[in-house]
């Protein structure tokens, strides 16, 4: 009986489905990136749901994800999301990839006060599809969100505003974008200190993080990440340049 229990637990690590994201930190789409979410979908010709919520141009950025394939042999199907629940959940259904434009994060979850829709993008996750997003389409990924609202003069975890995101990554994680380029260190570091035990994720543009099963990570693009994590009283920083990986401890 004990040998088929644990048999039973093998298969079902084998069996699980693999979760993976590709986070860019705004500005231009690393072609290493978008081959990774491409690829990571597991077809030759995918369906990719590309959310706009963020944006009042959804359509422009629909455009920018079409270029970024333009020259693919089998370039994806692109479908734009429609807003309500019903449409959204059929389109997601025949999704084989989820991609969140820029913006303003928090009219994303606006939307995704809609608990079901929410529920269900986490679950098409969960089951394996591949998410990814760029600029705003990356803050959702944290749990505890940073909604933009902040002092970035100062290292204050009252001034830095935090709301629920999608929560794709672990829930220690905290992600910043457009990071190095518009110098928002004092925005990550005051969120972690006001969230201890968290670690923090700092992307810059034309740079993204590919992510599997939430540990086993890759910077791609044109800029380092900044890794910043607890440690006794005090914070650890690593800059992580392209083309490394290493291992996201949960």
């Amino acid at each position: 009986m004990r040998k088929l229990l644990l048999l039973m637990a093998l298969l079902s690590g084998v069996c699980q489905a693999q979760q993976r994201l590709v986070m860019v930190g705004g500005g231009q789409h690393p072609p290493e990136a978008m081959k990774a979410f491409y690829d990571w979908t597991g077809r030759e010709d995918p369906r990719i749901l590309v959310i706009g919520w963020a944006s009042s141009v959804p359509d422009e950025n629909l455009r920018i994800v079409l270029e970024d394939y333009a020259q693919y042999a089998h370039p994806p199907q692109l479908e734009l999301a429609a807003r309500d629940r019903d449409t959204v959940l059929k389109q997601l259904e025949r999704s084989d990839g989820v991609w969140f434009t820029g913006g303003d994060q928090t009219k994303v979850m606006q939307v995704l006060k809609d608990r079901p829709l929410l529920q269900a993008l986490r679950k098409k996750y969960q089951e394996g599809t591949v998410f990814g997003g760029t600029s705003a389409g990356t803050a959702i990924m944290s749990l505890k969100m940073l909604t933009g609202n902040a002092d970035l003069t100062v290292i204050d975890p009252a001034k830095v505003e935090i709301s629920e995101g999608l929560g794709l990554l672990p829930e220690n994680i905290i992600v910043d974008q457009h990071f190095l380029r518009r110098q928002r260190e004092n925005r990550l570091f005051g969120a972690l200190l006001g969230n201890p035990g968290s670690t923090g994720i700092g992307i810059d543009e034309d740079t993204a993080l590919l992510l599997s099963n939430g540990s086993q990570a890759q910077v791609v693009g044109r800029a380092q990440i900044m890794l910043v994590t607890p440690e006794s009283n005090s914070l650890r920083i690593r800059l992580i340049q392209p083309g490394e990986r290493f291992l996201l401890q949960p």
